[in-house]
């Protein structure tokens, strides 16, 4: 069984010049709402084409306009109107006049937002399955956050996890091949960026969509030392005999219900620049490679997604990929706290008291509240050993927070105002939205034990199931400022919206990424 994925994701590459002669046989153009902001006299209701358009039009004899007014086309946001090109237009598409075009796309961008422009480079995606070459003047006026959030659409919205099919995909089914920037607006270095980025998006959700028979903690350490060879990064696996030795008593007892054991993976960036005052980010992931709830069994249906229960440490390994070619100039490290929480024979029962990293004993009274024991580890140790000044923690953490906020928000807890607003404001321009909830002083009495220092969910029936798991996390944190971001609903997808794509979306992976290169301001 793979590693990693088979499918190919899609190259962007810039090219400076006309759309026509980028040697590609389908072209796509850009479509503006007759009240949007493009650069024409709006006035009859009908939308306007961007840059090219003419030339595409007389070169090719179409009358665009015409195809958008048969398909009622708008301009809004991810409209796509596939115009054929008959004989006489054939042979357009190069300088020499060999390359035949085939189709013109006219691809909406509703109100010019880096929002429309993501949905307008994952639309287009999607129309281009199967091409093995696009040229695109979709960008040719936008600026370089747009130009960015449609390429980061582009690529990821055809993500794809191969080599689990008996049958390759059908030619037609398969990413966009290249797709190619024209133009002199295009910067390289924004591309690839983008790139980048969508690209760390892409192993993360790799990683959350392998099958749990293949995957383990111990494969999700090879699958980090992988990315650590690649990417240039320290890499350390403690493994059950460490984990013991050193008193990881949260990730042990998630773990000793399986035969597969738990593991501690840790990747470390250091900037080539860094010196004693370099900042330092540690992101500590949930690594639950598949979570039956343990002794505490859940329904068959609450089962089907649990593969994914690992997506916080995907989220962190997929962050660690890019930072070194993202130029981030703070360390960071990550911690991907992994086990596998099974009903074996020396499962850890309802009513344990077990004890974490820092010493703090914690009675366990629902073995399914299992990721805030293995994130108090990963979080204990990073206090301790790490000199952080910031950590931020990632998890499908709770049903709650899904409850809550449903599948378009993650549930962002903070210990400060201003570290909120930058995890926030990333969040907002990667098109990964947090909202931030409250760390409701008054509750923490719910998560009282009368024989443990502390219980690790609510015993007063005060409810908030994911408040009361953020204020458990926030016992370990000391003063560290820190951050928890509960993805358990945005994490998993039910189907193909926007980038986004069924299963394992890889959130919070381009959030942190924005964050991390603004420098990972903390106050």
């Amino acid at each position: 069984m793979p590693a990693e994925s088979t499918v190919r994701r899609t190259d962007v590459v810039v090219d400076a010049r006309p759309l026509l002669d980028a040697e590609a046989g389908v072209l796509a153009l850009a479509v503006w709402p007759d009240d949007g902001p493009a650069p024409a006299e709006p006035g009859d209701g009908s939308p306007w084409i961007g840059p090219g358009g003419a030339e595409v039009a007389d070169a090719l004899g179409l009358d665009l306009f015409a195809a958008l007014e048969r398909d009622r086309g708008t301009g809004k946001a991810g409209e796509v109107v596939s115009v054929p090109v008959f004989a006489e237009g054939r042979g357009a598409a190069s300088v020499d006049g060999e390359v035949d075009v085939t189709r013109v796309l006219l691809v909406g961008l509703g109100d010019g937002s880096a929002t429309a422009y993501r949905r307008a480079g994952a639309a287009l995606a999607r129309a281009a399955r199967g091409i093995d070459r696009l040229a695109s003047a979709v960008t040719a006026t936008a600026d370089d956050a747009a130009t960015r959030a449609f390429v980061e659409g582009a690529v990821l919205a055809t993500y794809a996890l191969g080599g689990f099919r008996g049958t390759p995909a059908p030619e037609a089914k398969r990413p966009l091949g290249m797709l190619v920037l024209t133009g002199d607006g295009a910067r390289a270095d924004v591309v690839d960026t983008a790139v980048a980025v969508a690209g760390a998006s892409w192993i993360a959700r790799d990683l959350a969509q392998t099958p749990s028979n293949v995957k383990d903690p111990e494969w999700l350490a090879e699958q980090a030392r992988r990315i650590g060879a690649e990417h240039r990064l320290d890499v350390r696996v403690r493994d059950e005999k460490a984990l013991a030795d050193e008193g990881f008593g949260g990730i042990l007892a998630v773990g000793q219900g399986s035969e597969r054991p738990p593991r501690l993976i840790a990747l470390r960036y250091e900037p080539p620049k860094a010196g004693k005052d370099t900042a330092h980010v540690v992101l500590v992931g949930k690594g639950i490679t598949y979570d039956t709830g343990g002794l505490s069994l859940k329904p068959r249906e609450g089962m089907v997604p649990m593969k994914t229960d690992m997506s916080g440490g995907a989220v962190v390994m997929g962050v660690l990929s890019a930072v070194r070619e993202l130029g981030v100039d703070v360390r960071v490290t990550g911690l991907v706290a992994a086990a596998e929480n099974m009903p074996g024979a020396n499962a850890q029962r309802p009513s344990d008291v077990i004890r974490q990293y820092d010493g703090t004993t914690v009675e366990v009274l629902n073995t399914d509240a299992e990721g805030r024991l293995v994130l108090a580890d990963g979080i204990g140790y990073a206090v301790a050993e790490l000199e952080p000044t910031v950590i931020v923690d990632v998890a499908t953490l709770t049903g709650a927070a899904t409850t809550a906020l449903g599948r378009g928000h993650g549930a962002l807890y903070a210990s400060s105002d201003e570290l909120a607003a930058a995890l926030r404001e990333a969040g907002e321009a990667a098109g990964e939205r947090l909202w931030r909830m409250p760390l409701v002083d008054d509750y923490r009495f719910g998560l009282d034990s009368s024989i443990a220092d502390v219980s690790h969910i609510d015993t007063a029936h005060l409810g908030g199931g994911s408040i009361m798991a953020a204020l458990f996390l926030q016992r370990f944190v000391g003063d560290v400022p820190w951050a928890h971001l509960d993805i358990a609903g945005p994490a998993r997808a039910d189907s193909d919206k926007v980038e986004r794509t069924k299963g394992g979306t890889g959130f919070g992976v381009r959030a942190l990424l924005y964050w991390l290169e603004a420098g990972a301001p903390v106050d």
